[in-house]
């Protein structure tokens, strides 16, 4: 579930609490194009107001629809499809003649939804089994790994919480910039910075002081982990950025100029023996080349160009031309 879809469920908790009747829907699957993700929830409560998305608003409108005419008052889960054809598809806004299903659930203090969401804001990852046949819910810890969703005859099973998590160096302006993107992206933040003069204010993120090639170490990256390194301080950047270009980490960046960043190369390959491979995974000057100067540009710039890596979509970091400012950076 990502940050979008998460605003849903605190909405819809707000409902329910006020003593609204409400159905949930869940993208299950989709064939072809489709608007939304996999995963992706729309709301309607019993007066037709809707939260969240799973179309362009076609597929909304059928839904009120269908609460009007009783077609929603659910005794539990259903599974509906939409865009079956073309002419669906064009009647329910589908580009492409897309298709996709959704799992109607009806709503109830036995949802578990106020627990998902308490176990969600203290940044845990949660599975969320619903019986199709008597809409009981379940949750736990989900295994390692899992974050798709699952449906079977008896059963919808999914995940939700952070799977993108970021590992920033250094405490500074910019990133408190960046780590509150980041939130707002699904990313699980943890700030290493052991120098006290530095105290960021980032709710939703997690401050360390331990050194930080212990911490890349102890955060062991994988395929979903970022590591961005922003203190200009070869003793902090340096040791981080050893660690993790030998990890599986899908990112891995540093502030600072094209000068400074092959100065920082060789010292990687010289005094830590870094293999020309690991040093070609080093994003340096960090970010896509916007013009950035400002810190929350520079933070638009990085979370920018980790977006494109996450999508396998090739940009170019850094700009043509002779040397100069990279990311608004001289040093």
């Amino acid at each position: 579930m990502d940050n979008v879809d998460l605003q849903v469920m605190r909405q819809v908790s707000a409902w329910l609490a006020e003593g609204r009747g409400v159905v949930l829907g869940t993208i299950v699957r989709t064939w072809g194009s489709a608007p939304r993700p996999v995963g992706a929830v729309v709301a309607v409560r019993d007066d037709g107001l809707i939260a969240g998305s799973v179309s362009g608003g076609c597929i909304e409108d059928d839904l009120v629809a269908k609460l009007r005419e009783g077609a929603l008052k659910l005794a539990q889960p259903e599974l509906i499809r939409y865009g079956v054809g073309a002419e669906a598809a064009q009647r329910f806004g589908l580009p492409c003649g897309g298709t996709l299903e959704l799992v109607l659930e009806p709503l109830h203090k036995d949802s578990l939804l106020d627990e998902l969401l308490a176990r969600l804001s203290r940044g845990e990852r949660v599975q969320r089994r619903l019986d199709m046949q008597s809409g009981a819910v379940t949750l736990s810890a989900p295994q390692a790994g899992a974050d798709v969703v699952q449906l079977s005859d008896s059963a919808l099973v999914t995940h939700h919480g952070p799977q993108w998590r970021l590992l920033i160096i250094g405490a500074g302006q910019l990133t408190e910039y960046l780590a509150n993107m980041a939130l707002a992206l699904d990313y699980q933040v943890l700030v290493c910075d052991p120098r006290d003069e530095y105290q960021p204010a980032i709710p939703g993120a997690t401050l360390t002081r331990d050194m930080p090639d212990d911490v890349v170490q102890s955060f062991a990256p994988d395929g979903h982990t970022a590591v961005v390194a922003l203190t200009h301080d070869p003793k902090l950047d340096d040791l981080a950025l050893m660690e993790a270009l030998k990890s599986p980490a899908f990112y891995v960046g540093a502030i600072g100029s094209r000068v400074n960043q092959a100065k920082r190369k060789a010292r990687l390959a010289e005094h830590f023996e870094m293999t020309d491979a690991q040093l070609a995974r080093l994003h340096g000057p960090v970010g896509l080349h916007i013009g950035a100067r400002t810190p929350p540009e520079i933070a638009l710039s990085i979370l920018a160009h980790m977006t494109a890596e996450r999508y396998g979509v090739s940009v170019s970091s850094q700009r043509e031309g002779p040397p100069g400012l990279d990311a608004g950076c001289s040093l």
